[in-house]
């Protein structure tokens, strides 16, 4: 297959290596930095100010995202071989961490600096799905993220070009929901529906991964039931629908 041919390594300067994951994310950051400071700019946010907002967020995030996929996945890491927990660049972020690690340092940042949460959560948005569309890219370089195998003509599920698929379908659905000049927190929180409805019923469905209950296996379709994703997915929904519900009614 062209994937295993593929090298994670951009280039090197003197001993450092530069992966082609570490420069997605890069990119990702820079494109949702930027989106986020122009709108918040529009309704009169002090540069600054929302800069330091997102620096706290994303070292939390990505903090979140690191414990959760460690802890899901190689929890022996953190006895075993610790310096390899911190390993970002080289892939293995959890979205539910980056999520809740995210949320926890932009809730204590606005309510400490007078912020509208809910009308920042939404200009957050295009970062988030540029990011899940590009850091997926990232996963084909690294040879993971990778889709079972099934009996049709193209073998392996494409898992990783299918999530940056989804991805691209919420940014466009952003940017036309946006024009509509929904409630503050509708964007982010059915960003957070629709994703979550995506991710589970056909990225992990396919994604060869371990299950957790049931173990049921489809080998001619290449599906599988049911994993950690499926199990904790329903109660992202009911959550981010209880936020929705709730920006309608503002």
């Amino acid at each position: 297959m062209l994937i295993e041919h593929l090298n994670p390594i951009a280039f090197t300067i003197g001993p450092f290596k530069v992966y082609w994951y570490g420069i997605f994310m890069a990119i990702s950051f820079l494109v949702g930095v930027y989106y986020l400071v122009s709108a918040g700019k529009k309704y009169g946010y002090k540069e600054e100010t929302l800069l330091n907002g997102v620096i706290a967020v994303m070292i939390s995030a990505i903090v979140g995202a690191r414990l959760m996929f460690v802890l899901a996945n190689y929890p022996h890491w953190f006895i075993s071989d610790p310096i390899q927990v911190f390993k970002v660049y080289e892939g293995g972020l959890a979205w539910h961490g980056g999520l809740l690690g995210g949320l926890i340092a932009g809730n204590i940042y606005t309510r400490k600096h007078g912020l509208d949460l809910a009308r920042l959560s939404d200009f957050v948005v295009p970062g988030l799905a540029t990011g899940y569309i590009l850091v997926r890219i990232g996963n084909i370089f690294n040879h993971e993220i990778l889709g079972r195998m099934t009996g049709f003509w193209f073998g392996r599920w494409p898992a990783q070009p299918i999530a940056s698929l989804i991805g691209l379908v919420l940014l466009i659905r952003y940017f036309k929901v946006e024009k509509k000049n929904p409630p503050p927190g509708y964007q982010f929180w059915s960003f957070i529906f629709y994703h979550q409805i995506l991710r589970c019923l056909i990225e992990e469905t396919i994604r060869e991964n371990s299950l957790f209950a049931l173990g049921y296996i489809n080998e001619f379709w290449g599906i599988g039931l049911f994993t950690l994703t499926h199990i904790t997915t329903p109660f992202v929904l009911l959550l981010a629908y209880y936020y929705i519900r709730k920006s309608l009614k503002q």
